[in-house]
């Protein structure tokens, strides 16, 4: 089965198949807003939304990894949740947007259905958005592997804000990964200096040789000032990486549509 993959930008992506039409962390504020993230951090976002809201239709789920950082969920993207037939996200993301959210705890599992369409078994993976200890300051944060009937090479993942630690490697442990969606961007701020808050590209190369989806497609790497490692950075490392993972990575063009085999 074909699934058809629409990145708009930052960690923002439509996921298509089978009549379902699924959205991540929904970000389309303008470009040129200044956002606090807490406790010293924040950033400016670069670009705009490649699609906006108006041009989105409709949406049957939202797979949000957390709820309290702006370019994960920007006004405009918060706007657009009531219009979602679902919400997934974080326990205490859930807790605070109320409404259609549903929480889930780190390797729970839930299931999206409706009349025509094949069942989704959404399972939350677990994510740490920065260095050892960092939870009671970024949060909680999960990643999301959707499993339906006819996949052929394995779940469709979607990694969330996180930095590579056992929590992530045991993802590999526990799933057959077919289709890999990883946030990237080594995000760093001046005032923790060197630790960072989501994967390097050279992260990424070490948990895809783990992993070996058949596809991976790097996404939350550009559009966002706070991120250090952009799209020709990650292609340097990734030019060096093992030919298994090096042949594995697709780029999605911003705003354009590609349909990945899963």
């Amino acid at each position: 089965m074909d699934v058809k993959l629409t990145h708009i930008g930052g960690p923002t992506v439509l996921i298509e198949f089978a009549g379902w039409r699924l959205l991540t962390d929904p970000t389309f504020d303008p470009a040129g807003g200044k956002y606090s993230f807490g406790f010293g951090t924040g950033s400016t976002k670069l670009t705009e939304p490649s699609i906006s809201p108006d041009e989105l239709g409709p949406i049957d789920a939202v797979l949000l990894s957390h709820d309290h950082h702006d370019d994960n969920l920007d006004a405009a993207g918060r706007a657009l949740l009531p219009r979602a037939g679902t919400v997934l996200t974080t326990e205490a993301g859930a807790r605070r947007l109320g409404g259609n959210a549903r929480g889930l705890a780190p390797w729970a599992s839930t299931e999206l259905t409706a009349e025509g369409k094949p069942p989704i078994e959404v399972t939350a993976t677990p994510c740490r958005h920065g260095p050892p200890l960092s939870k009671p300051l970024v949060g909680d944060v999960i990643g999301f592997a959707l499993r339906w009937e006819g996949q052929e090479h394995g779940a469709l993942w979607i990694s969330g804000d996180t930095v590579l630690y056992d929590g992530v490697r045991e993802v590999g442990d526990r799933l057959d990964v077919g289709t890999a969606l990883v946030h990237l961007g080594g995000v760093r701020f001046p005032v923790t200096g060197p630790l960072r808050y989501t994967m390097t590209a050279g992260e990424a190369i070490e948990l895809l040789g783990a992993l070996q989806p058949q596809t991976a497609i790097p996404i939350h790497y550009e559009g966002w000032r706070h991120f250090r490692q952009d799209k020709d950075e990650v292609k340097a490392e990734l030019a060096k990486a093992p030919a298994e993972v090096r042949d594995r990575v697709h780029w999605l063009p911003l705003g354009g549509a590609a349909e990945i085999g899963v």
